[in-house]
């Protein structure tokens, strides 16, 4: 189950030359692959590109129409070594990945794929996940091209570019013999439009002609003394092939404009930003017609020295829009112009910062800083007086005509003052990402926080994945995190006598990824002494609910079902305990403390099961909604909270942290604190009673069992526990009244 299903979608994968294609940016690389004749495509999933592998997995009948191949692959590794089929055979292929961690675990085979060329295109979709909505490091592609002599395409992010760029990425990689990288940032991905579709294309040599003809050069083996040569094949033959093919072809693209003396170089995938910055300053129309010439590099790598040169010819000066750090293109640049005499100035990481995303906010204001000392007089008037006085006032005294235009620039120009900003963050609390509500990862770290409490503080070993929220209140756990499935690698070093034992997490989607192998394997031969826990929630939850090896979804194209548990023992693992329901706080607490104090040595393994509730919800909410109209009888859990036996304590929120677990007024004069609450976001998963009983804390959670289309019996019992309540409630004001009444008296 993925996070979203594109089976409606993706039939537009269908249409011919001549028709109109409207979709998401992920769709229209799908359609831009499969114009293209790919012969197979592998990858695996991660923001921002998880989409393109759910759409991949939708239309995988429409591809076995047209003899492609897909795989949903193990690891990136996996998805970069399959375009090995590329370097022999003239197959197109394609894999797809999130970057750059990765390309990191892809970067052996990359480097390898690109030492020894490849025959047919060879084309890596990355999905560039850099800036402030990223969920890793922040590193950039642009290093492993440069690397590993790879050629890198940023294209503006609309679809009719993005396709072009998929077309003319398979065509580079055959002219050249080396792999291309498509790189998409996150907007590419989402980004919606339309385009003129051509006719998909059948793979030009299929992967069974292939098998039946196979083929061996043992030039392009990347063993000596080949792979000596093919340092200097990369430089003398492969490079200007591509240079060439690339000025051809004009992958790159100028726009001119009316002001000649500067100018802006961009990578492609910047367009729309610096577009849309243009326009608030009044230098570019809403059909994004700008005054200043623009260079857009949709290929970052290799540079081509002669459309810079032809660029920058007769101009004062430039302004480079390069996002992120090292300042690579810059440098590129600054010596091709400083080489070739030029007299022009460039301009980047001055005004733009070296560092993080770069907003239309943020290059709006480079841009404004660089015009300011360039070229004052193409900004707006108005502009500077702006910043010192009403928008209200600036927009008065402009001339007229040109209001919409001023109040527009105004408007985007005022700052909020820091003291507003202060006042906000003192009674705004933060609110750091967290579990989904219901989340059976939850109960596992309530049940080692109270472990901890009993047995004292451990080093804990954070892994990739949901569980790393873990890290985040209410729970404060784990020390590192290194790498997806690395969780019990990290704390190999910790495989020392000591009186406490290393405690490591991972997930089930890091433990097939990576850590069977380089966690529990490596802990096994080493004899790691350690406590390992493995969050088995039945699907790849955090990169979309992808299917893997264990999940126990029937799927007609993959292998499920394969228990972690026999993966383990598979390994040499001996003491394993599987816990088949983690909303059980008190037995997997239990479960907690007894690999960390038994005298038994060697790895020992917690597997902690419940399905993820996010994809739970998504397969029985339909399930539930069409019992319902059918008239069948279904119950529905709700918890809450008593609000006349609640202390008003907090441990249990404490202990859980649930979004649907808040606070509210007691209502009672004699309670000031708040007392606890379960809003209408419960999803029924008992974890805020289990806690509160594991913990020992107050019996004010209760459950409430709401049936739909209620039978006899449920009608009769319902009448009989209202009619019991009201007698019980009677006799209870009447008690009230009479000790009223004596007290009175007396």
């Amino acid at each position: 189950m993925a996070e979203r299903s594109f089976k409606k979608e993706v039939q537009q994968l269908r249409i011919g030359a001549g028709q109109e294609f409207r979709g998401e940016g992920i769709l229209a690389v799908t359609k831009g692959l499969l114009q293209s004749g790919v012969g197979y495509v592998a990858g695996y999933q991660g923001s921002p590109i998880s989409h393109l592998m759910d759409v991949l997995a939708d239309a995988q009948d429409i591809m076995e129409e047209l003899g492609v191949h897909f795989e949903a692959s193990a690891s990136e590794a996996t998805a970069a070594a399959t375009l090995a089929a590329s370097v022999m055979y003239p197959i197109r292929g394609a894999v797809t990945w999130k970057s750059t961690v990765g390309t990191n675990v892809a970067s052996d085979a990359l480097a390898n794929l690109a030492s020894g060329g490849v025959t047919g295109g060879a084309l890596v979709v990355v999905g560039e996940d850099y800036g402030e909505g990223s969920s890793i490091m922040q590193e950039r592609t642009h290093a492993f091209a440069m690397k590993s002599q790879i050629w890198l395409l940023d294209p503006r992010p609309n679809l009719e570019s993005m396709v072009k760029a998929v077309e003319d990425g398979f065509q580079l990689s055959e002219a050249s013999n080396t792999p291309v990288i498509l790189q998409l940032r996150i907007r590419s991905c989402h980004v919606h439009g339309r385009f003129i579709a051509k006719d998909n294309q059948r793979p030009a040599i299929s992967l069974a002609q292939a098998l039946e003809q196979p083929v061996r050069d043992v030039n392009r083996i990347v063993l000596p003394p080949a792979s000596f040569l093919h340092e200097h094949e990369k430089v003398r033959d492969r490079w200007p092939a591509a240079v060439d093919f690339i000025k051809q072809n004009r992958l790159n693209e100028r726009f001119e404009g009316d002001v000649e003396e500067f100018g802006l170089i961009l990578q492609g995938g910047l367009y729309n930003g610096v577009i849309r910055a243009l326009q608030l300053l009044g230098l570019a129309d809403s059909f994004g017609n700008s005054r200043l010439p623009l260079y857009v590099m949709n290929v970052t790598y290799p540079v081509i020295d002669d459309e810079v040169l032809a660029f920058c010819t007769g101009k004062k000066a430039v302004l480079l829009f390069e996002e992120g750090q090292p300042d690579y293109i810059e440098q590129n640049l600054h010596a091709v112009l400083r080489k070739a005499g030029s007299a022009t100035r460039l301009v980047g990481k001055n005004p733009l910062p070296m560092a993080g995303e770069y907003t239309t906010a943020v290059m709006r204001d480079a841009l404004q800083a660089f015009l300011e000392e360039q070229a004052p007089q193409l900004l707006p008037a108005f502009e500077a007086a702006a910043t010192a006085v009403d928008a209200d006032q600036a927009s008065a005294s402009a001339p007229a005509g040109s209001r919409p235009l001023q109040e527009q620039v105004v408007s985007f120009r005022r700052k909020v003052p820091p003291s507003v900003i202060d006042a906000l963050g003192k009674v705004v609390p933060p609110r750091p990402a967290g579990f989904c509500t219901g989340c059976p990862e939850r109960p596992v770290f309530s049940a080692l926080t109270l472990a901890q409490e009993k047995l004292g503080q451990h080093h804990i070993a954070c892994d990739i994945g949901c569980h790393l929220f873990s890290i985040l209140p209410p729970f404060n756990l784990g020390a590192t995190t290194m790498g997806y499935g690395l969780g019990a690698s990290s704390a190999a070093a910790f495989n020392v006598p000591a009186a406490k034992r290393p405690i490591s997490i991972m997930g089930d989607g890091g433990f097939w990824h990576n850590g069977l192998a380089s966690g529990l394997g490596n802990a096994v031969f080493n004899k790691h002494d350690g406590v390992i826990i493995i969050v088995d929630n039945f699907y790849s939850a955090a990169t979309g609910g992808q299917d893997i090896l264990s999940s126990r979804a029937v799927n007609k194209n993959r292998s499920t079902n394969n228990p972690i548990e026999r993966a383990v023992r598979g390994v040499g693992v001996k003491w394993v305990r599987t816990l088949d329901r983690t909303y059980d706080v008190a037995r997997v607490q239990a479960a907690i403390e007894e690999a960390l104090t038994t005298p038994e040595k060697g790895p020992k393994v917690i597997i902690a099961q419940s399905e993820c509730m996010l994809n739970k919800q998504r397969r029985i909410k339909p399930l539930f909604n069409q019992a319902v109209k059918s008239g069948q009888r279904v119950v529905k859990q709700r918890f809450g909270v008593d609000p006349d036996v609640c202390t008003g304590d907090h441990a249990c929120i404490r202990l859980s942290g649930c979004p649907s677990l808040s606070v509210k007024d007691s209502g009672d004069p004699l309670k000031e604190d708040p007392v606890a609450h379960v809003d209408n976001s419960c999803v029924g998963c008992g974890n805020c009673g289990e806690v509160s009983h594991a913990a020992v804390l107050c019996p004010s959670f209760y459950r409430a069992d709401i049936v739909h289309n209620p039978n006899r019996w449920d009608k009769w019992t319902a009448g009989m526990r209202q009619r019991l309540i009201g007698f019980l409630q009677a006799r209870r004001a009447a008690q009230l009244q009479r000790q009223a009444l004596q007290e009175a008296s007396q």
